[in-house]
């Protein structure tokens, strides 16, 4: 697999990274499109209601009776065949969460990432090190890393600064994530993804790990 520059926030090449073969495969769209729709699943707030025939106010006294008046027969105002009756089987207050299994997710997350690889729009820089919290400044870095419009931008934990914490939250269009938090979701979402050199590498070890094991696992069924 090729090399990627490694470039610092003025946007000047300081190295390179040995991309893994893992991400010279072929891009998986239905995966992909999986991935998202469980993730988009999950942010659904599930909050819809109807009134069933209990909830609906109203008395529950027979309204005439039964038989003699040449009218149809009804047992309650509150019946679901009259206008303002309860509601059948109407949706009810739910979770849309189900489980997507981590290799499938981590497939995703590996096709994510060799698309934004194919079309140019993944950075790796040597490090977020800014010498003040200013979102300014850190706007400048992006436009000049040819991120002017919407940007991920992906940090390891151990790395994380409050500077780099400060200086992105207010900007429009960009997002900081955790390389152990990022989504495929959120690579599809943003143009441009950019990633410190340190990120970079856990999250392909993580993949990495992740491919050879489900390949030792094809051989054994093998």
């Amino acid at each position: 697999m090729a090399d990627i520059n490694v470039v610092s926030l003025a946007g000047k090449k300081v190295g390179s990274f040995e991309l893994d073969e893992i991400f010279a495969g072929e891009v998986n769209e239905a995966l992909l499109w999986e991935a998202v729709k469980h993730y988009r699943a999950s942010l659904r707030q599930g909050t819809h209601a109807t009134k069933n025939r209990k909830l609906v106010s109203g008395a529950g006294k027979k309204l005439w009776k039964q038989k003699g008046t040449g009218r149809a027969r009804v047992g309650s105002i509150r019946t679901p065949l009259w206008r303002g009756g309860g509601t059948v089987h109407g949706p009810q207050p739910r979770s849309y969460e189900y489980q997507f299994p981590k290799k499938k997710l981590l497939g995703a997350l590996r096709s994510a990432i060799a698309s934004k690889i194919n079309d140019g729009k993944l950075v790796i820089v040597e490090n977020f090190e800014l010498s003040e919290a200013k979102t300014k400044a850190f706007r400048s870095a992006l436009n000049t890393l040819e991120a002017k419009k919407t940007a991920l931008v992906v940090e390891s934990s151990q790395q994380l600064s409050e500077k780099l914490y400060l200086s992105s939250r207010n900007l429009d269009g960009v997002e900081l994530v955790l390389s152990s938090e990022v989504h495929p979701y959120d690579l599809l979402r943003y143009e441009h993804a950019i990633f410190s050199k340190a990120a970079f590498e856990t999250l392909q070890e993580t993949l990495k790990k992740n491919t050879s094991k489900h390949k030792h696992n094809e051989k054994e069924a093998a």
